[in-house]
């Protein structure tokens, strides 16, 4: 959806930054500011300020800084459209869909509509939830058993659905309303007439929140032996359980001040885990962990721990996490699996062996390279050529699922190590195999990984280099072809072509493609959403979903042409996209930098903010590479 930058504008002269951070932060006056404990990184002492004069926000001793819709990005983890429409809603704003017919508009108004009065229907039926938790002596006595303190309870919003069938009759005034159904909550027998009935009864309830605290479905654990033992709420417009994490709201601040987050497999190994100081887990709703859930998570973190059962199923769980886990696996992040004794999960192995002692277990993790290569390496007797041999097979879809960098080359050293070849070797006998059918891994990107530049490229790419051919530079490859007639068009132009490399930019790369401003804002806003949502496509699809968007002709122009040949080595056209966003966040820096000079002499927070815009300029500076 393309949203107009003057509305942008309008949007934030309406919000107070100050209200929104507060919401999330405990702000005191200090001076001109406010102050508060960064929600960013762990401090004691305030070093988080928030200027309602500039409207900005800012922290001196992590260096977070932005405005309400940065705030909301970094810390919900929402996308830029998404923070957009959050904010639109509390100011009582429509957000102006001008890419979207009339009846388009109506289409997603209604929509929109329909999903908050959803979240409202569930939240009002989780409160009612909870009052009948304080009265179920069952369910108390089952979460008192399982070690589960009610203040724990209560941060998660623990409650209790009666063993009724029509329970919630009491709760709206309209069990018929279609609303109920929708949600979840209701179930209507289509054999019996359309006789209603709840869908949870004699549960312990416990909700599933999204990044913005809003109620969207439940787990429910039976205490009795009915089957199943969990039951979750179904597929929804608001609850896709293979997109949401139990506990992911709950965990944020937690996740930022102990610098990872654990997944666990359920609703109980969370709760207990919170209440031994692991308030930094979440847990899948039923599911295999997907691309969706990995992807999620990064934006809260750069390391992940995930934690399986030592059982069969727990093994295979993990090998789920893994094939979603590899497209993330940038050489800035750290991927780790830990696995329990075969007769434990985290609630039991805290209860019998410590909080310490798990704590030892995560330290301890296995590395996503050891885990991949042992995954690989499963069923096969590296002793003989044959096993070997099956091992390097087994290797090769995981391995191309990597996005390129220094994990990915040496882990190639590392399976030809194994397989007691060199890597020339097994590149060739991989390559002669891809020639052969394609191989078939589960990843989000659905397309052929990123190939190496400075070294041997990705056999599973169908644009690559032999192995002896020599590298081209990034400015080689640029001056190969015409150059497009600005930054935006070729930064637009290389992320249309390989809509992948978003995973890799940060919130301040997405603030500076952002603020570019029309037309390549809201074609770039429309494209982050399609990745978000669908992964990376490629162009022909794009451009069937761009028919009848206002940015179409844009696009059409920048993949037409001269200039428009994606061909080349990915790392290369990689760092062109590096270069590029760096000479563009330093004339945006230059920009903010000559805006505070007038206030530098009298205003200290004015004065630190010029301070740091210098040095991060000056830092781009030297390492720009002479992209145009």
């Amino acid at each position: 959806m393309s949203i107009p930058q003057s509305f942008i504008q309008e949007l934030l002269s309406r919000v107070d930054v100050v209200d929104v951070v507060g919401r999330y932060v405990q702000l005191k006056k200090g001076g001109a500011n406010f102050m508060g404990l960064c929600p960013f990184h762990g401090e004691k002492s305030p070093s988080f300020s928030v200027s309602p004069a500039k409207q900005f926000y800012h922290c001196f001793g992590c260096g977070k800084n932005g405005n309400a819709i940065s705030f909301l990005m970094e810390h919900t983890g929402m996308g830029f459209v998404e923070a957009v429409h959050d904010l639109a809603r509390q100011t009582g704003l429509q957000v102006p869909e001008d890419d979207l017919s009339p009846q388009q508009q109506a289409q997603a108004s209604a929509q929109r509509h329909k999903q908050a009065t959803l979240t409202d229907v569930l939240e009002q039926a989780a409160q009612a939830y909870r009052r009948q938790l304080r009265g179920a002596q069952r369910a108390i006595a089952y979460l008192q058993g399982r070690g589960v303190s009610g203040e724990v309870a209560r941060a998660y919003g623990v409650g209790y659905a009666s063993e009724g069938w029509r329970h919630l009759a009491s709760v709206f005034a309209q069990y018929d309303d279609p609303l109920l159904e929708e949600s979840g909550l209701v179930i209507a027998h289509a054999e019996e007439g359309g006789k209603r009935y709840d869908r949870f009864r004699d549960r312990v309830m416990f909700p599933i929140r999204n990044v913005k605290g809003e109620c969207i479905g439940f787990g429910g654990r039976v205490l009795g032996d009915d089957k199943p033992k969990y039951l979750n709420s179904p597929e929804t417009p608001v609850f896709h359980k293979g997109r949401e994490l139990y506990g992911l709201f709950e965990a944020r601040t937690a996740i930022r001040e102990q610098g990872y987050v654990l997944v666990a497999e359920g609703y109980m190994d969370v709760l207990a885990l919170a209440q031994c100081g692991f308030a930094n887990a979440v847990a899948t709703l039923g599911t295999a962990c997907t691309p969706e859930h990995v992807a999620k998570l990064f934006r809260f973190t750069d390391t992940v721990v995930f934690s399986f059962d030592g059982d069969a199923a727990g093994q295979r769980a993990a090998h789920k996490a893994l094939e979603g886990a590899l497209p993330y696996a940038t050489d800035t992040r750290s991927i780790k699996f830990l696995f329990l004794p075969p007769e434990h999960d985290p609630d039991s192995f805290i209860r019998s062996h410590g909080s310490d002692a798990f704590a030892r277990l995560v330290t301890g993790a296995q590395p996503l390279s050891q885990f991949m290569c042992a995954v690989a390496a499963q069923q096969c007797d590296l002793s003989t050529p044959e096993g070997r041999a099956h091992m390097s097979s087994n290797a090769r879809p995981l391995w191309s699922a990597l996005p390129d960098g220094a994990l990915k080359r040496q882990l190639l050293g590392d399976i030809a190590a194994q397989a007691q070849l060199s890597g020339a070797d097994l590149l060739e006998i991989w390559q002669r195999a891809n020639a052969r059918g394609p191989h078939h891994i589960s990843t989000i990107h659905g397309s052929d990984s990123p190939a190496t530049a400075a070294g041997p490229a990705d056999p599973t790419s169908s644009r690559r280099a032999t192995p002896s051919r020599p590298a081209r530079s990034a400015t080689a490859l640029a001056s190969r072809r015409a150059v497009p007639v600005s930054r935006a068009d070729h930064a637009t132009r290389l992320l249309l072509s390989h809509m992948a490399f978003f995973d890799e930019l940060s919130h301040e790369d997405l603030a500076a493609l952002h603020a570019l401003g029309h037309p390549h804002s809201p074609l770039l806003a429309w494209l982050e959403e399609q990745f978000h949502e669908h992964g990376a496509l490629p162009w022909a699809v794009l451009r069937e979903r761009l028919r009848g968007h206002s940015s179409h002709q844009l696009a059409e122009q920048l993949m037409t042409g001269s200039h428009a040949q994606a061909e080349g080595d990915i790392d290369e056209l990689r760092q062109e996209l590096r270069d590029l966003l760096n000479r563009i966040l330093i004339e945006q820096l230059k920009i903010e930098e000559n805006a505070l000079i007038s206030a530098v002499g009298h205003d200290p927070v004015a004065r630190q903010r010029y301070y740091e815009l210098h040095q991060q300029r000056r830092a781009l500076e030297k390492g720009k590479t002479g992209a145009p």
